[in-house]
């Protein structure tokens, strides 16, 4: 097949750990590189948020086009939604004539620019399938008057789930939330985000010097519905533990970021500011190696669409604390390959981490089974090749029944 990405600010050349880069860009990118090595033609429509940026890039096995819609900077993505007729109008110019057979639109501003930019096309349009990675619906609800997406975003999603050939949803949690907003299951399918296994798998224990016998480790973007004050608040009750905590600005920019000022002002209120280190933006390689270092690892949201650090982390090897929360529901297995914990909770937290940090047994056994579960279930081979069988059977589906164009407002 001829695959065409559309993914407007999650670019799978961008460096993560910024607060708009993250597991976005890894699933984008992995999925891409794993469909062409089935032996699609894949090609990556994003947004060109750099004047260096060159016009294509062409990675191993796919390319990476940059279409110009609105200022060539970086731009928060809740800023975005005045840019995307001109997004659309770039990727229509860029696929007329191409033959793409799927378009797959990733986060909701790419889904409505797709069905835009195939608007014209009534005859001969690839199928659109599209994943949303986070709803506006739960955004909402979760974040209240601290949402920053634009007012129209829940009205734009509930639209666009009725309007394309299917959704792929990344977890069943995701799919009730879309239920509770009319979308017919039958049009919905889930396939999980993966992990690739061949960087991140069980590693030798790190000899690192560490300042307490046990290290907790925390990875992901620095925003506050990541719940990092309610595990630097749990520090409080684990005197002999430290806590590492990576993402973000670079090392060197630490000192200038709001919310590690907001944290670090957290840790010294819960008395843990002496356990708690601010590492910085890590490289996607190097982070097998720090979860080597850490005798667990632990992924606090509030609310979290899929959330791929806890899967990263089993398939390392290592127990997670993770919250109960949305697509973690599905990865962490409780009792089996980690412990789930109710959000807000710093005490249970606290409480999860103390019984995993006390049993050395407990510990080995749990991250032997995440590793299992992750091999099995998370790779992206397998997610690939589920991630097609969708792609084929909507496109058996579209053959089948009669030329069928919804008119787009």
């Amino acid at each position: 097949m001829r695959i065409a990405m559309v993914s407007e600010h999650a670019s799978p050349l961008a460096a993560l750990g910024g607060v708009d880069a993250g597991g976005q860009n890894v699933h984008v990118a992995a999925l891409a590189g794993e469909l062409a090595r089935l032996g699609h033609e894949v090609t990556v429509f994003t947004r060109r948020d750099s004047t260096s940026l060159p016009e294509v890039v062409t990675t191993p096995g796919y390319a990476v086009e940059h279409v110009d819609a609105g200022p060539p900077s970086e731009v928060p993505k809740d800023e975005l939604l005045g840019h995307m007729g001109e997004f659309a109008a770039g990727i229509a110019d860029r696929m007329a004539g191409k033959g793409f057979d799927v378009v797959h639109s990733h986060f909701w501003m790419s889904g409505l620019a797709t069905r835009w930019a195939l608007e014209e096309r009534r005859a001969g349009a690839p199928a659109h399938l599209h994943t949303f990675h986070a709803l506006g619906v739960v955004k909402r609800r979760h974040q209240g008057c601290e949402d920053t997406s634009p007012p129209e975003r829940i009205a734009h999603e509930r639209w666009l789930a009725g309007a394309v050939d299917r959704v792929v949803a990344t977890s069943r949690d995701e799919v009730a939330e879309l239920r509770g907003q009319g979308l017919d299951p039958d049009r919905c399918t889930v396939v999980p985000c993966g992990v690739d296994t061949r960087l991140f798998r069980p590693l030798p224990a790190a000899s690192v010097r560490r300042r307490m016998p046990h290290r907790v480790l925390s990875l992901g973007r620095l925003v506050p519905r990541k719940g990092l004050a309610d595990l630097i608040t749990a520090m409080r009750w684990l005197p002999d533990a430290e806590l590492m905590v990576a993402g973000g600005p670079p090392a060197d920019a630490l000192e200038l970021d709001e919310e590690v000022q907001r944290l670090l002002r957290v840790a010294e209120a819960a008395g843990s500011a002496d356990r708690v280190r601010f590492l910085g933006r890590v490289g996607h390689d190097d982070i097998p190696a720090l979860m080597a270092s850490a005798d667990v690892v632990a992924s606090v949201p509030w609310y979290e669409p899929f959330g791929i650090v806890p899967v990263e982390a089993m398939a390392c090897g290592r127990p997670v604390v993770a919250t109960a929360v949305g697509g973690q529901l599905d990865t962490v297995a409780h009792e089996q390959t980690g412990l789930l914990v109710q959000p807000h909770k710093p005490e249970e937290v606290a409480a999860a981490l103390r019984r995993l940090l006390s049993d050395d047994r407990l510990r080995k056994r749990y991250g032997e089974n995440a590793h299992r579960r992750a091999a099995a279930r998370f790779d992206w081979v397998h997610v690939a090749a589920e991630t097609e069988r969708v792609y084929l059977d909507v496109l058996e589906s579209s053959r089948s029944r009669p030329p069928e164009r919804q008119v787009l407002r």
